[in-house]
């Protein structure tokens, strides 16, 4: 994260300072975690009250780890900032470090979501920005309201690009993600069955996907597949441009020539225009082709 004083901390999260004052808090510039075990020197602990297990019985195991102050509802052994909300300080907190960097360097969101194929394709695409910049990307699957603040918490003042990917169990759910961090690229993969229980429908799950787009700026790019009719119908939801993918006629990133190994381990070109290239995944399965001309149009 970025350095700041514990003290602005505080104000930055409408919280208040415990166990210290404004001349003498830390300076937070390690990483935010919520596991104690995670903590690292300069770090900053997020203490949540579950139902079985209260963080803040965990303060000295960060303390130990390094970690130099404390986000929880209640004063701590370290110097603490004291929220009614923990979720909600850290994704005020979240919102602010990405606005800074932005406004202060030259940082690009990435944002992706989908029924499946989010992880790889975020794993992906990280990979390929990497190579390019300083890259911040979600760890795991770590795409809710929770483990997205924690992932932009990690953007520092030289990162380039941070890709996020979003999950959703409902209707609103991505909204609520974008307005605490708006993409500048938004990728859309599929529109299938996975959490049909909770949506009712795949029209209400392309409606919640479909979020995703709307929060861009007409600044913004759109990156949706071509194959997926629910999907390239979010054309119409957002003011910014769009570049699809896929393997059907017309795809602005074209997969052409797929072929599978013995293996299952797909071999194909990917097309943008007038260039070319010839691609071999170590990945199992034809979905990774269209996973990789996802990463690749979101990187164009």
């Amino acid at each position: 994260m970025i350095a700041l004083s514990l003290a602005r901390v505080a104000e930055i999260v409408d919280g208040e300072l415990a166990g210290t004052t404004p001349d003498t808090a830390p300076v937070v510039d390690g990483p935010v975690v919520i596991d104690g075990r995670e903590a690292s020197p300069g770090g900053l602990f997020a203490a949540f009250v579950g139902e079985r297990v209260d963080g803040h019985d965990h303060v000295p195991q960060a303390a130990a780890a390094g970690a130099v102050a404390v986000l929880g509802s209640r004063p701590t052994e370290l110097p603490t900032v004291v929220v009614e909300d923990v979720r909600a300080a850290l994704q005020r907190l979240a919102s602010y470090v990405v606005s800074r960097v932005r406004e202060e360097g030259d940082l690009t969101v990435v944002a992706l979501t989908g029924s499946q194929g989010k992880t790889s394709t975020k794993d992906l695409l990280a990979a390929v920005l990497g190579r390019s910049a300083a890259t911040v990307a979600t760890r795991g699957s770590f795409n809710n309201e929770l483990g997205m603040p924690l992932t932009a918490l990690r953007v520092e003042q030289g990162t380039r690009f941070l890709v996020l990917e979003m999950g959703a169990r409902g209707i609103g759910h991505i909204a609520e993600l974008t307005g605490l961090v708006r993409p500048d690229v938004s990728v859309v993969l599929n529109v299938g069955q996975a959490h049909l229980g909770e949506f009712g429908s795949r029209d209400a799950i392309a409606q919640a996907k479909g979020e995703l787009v709307e929060a861009l700026t007409q600044d913004g790019t759109a990156v949706l597949n071509a194959g997926d009719e629910r999907v390239s119908a979010m054309a119409a939801r957002t003011a910014g441009r769009v570049l699809s993918f896929g393997d059907v006629p017309g795809s602005g990133v074209r997969i052409e020539g797929l072929t599978l190994d013995r293996l299952g381990r797909p071999t194909f070109r990917l097309a943008h225009g007038e260039e070319q290239a010839e691609v071999a995944l170590r990945l199992v399965g034809a979905h990774q082709a269209l996973n990789a001309a996802a990463a690749a149009a979101a990187a164009v």
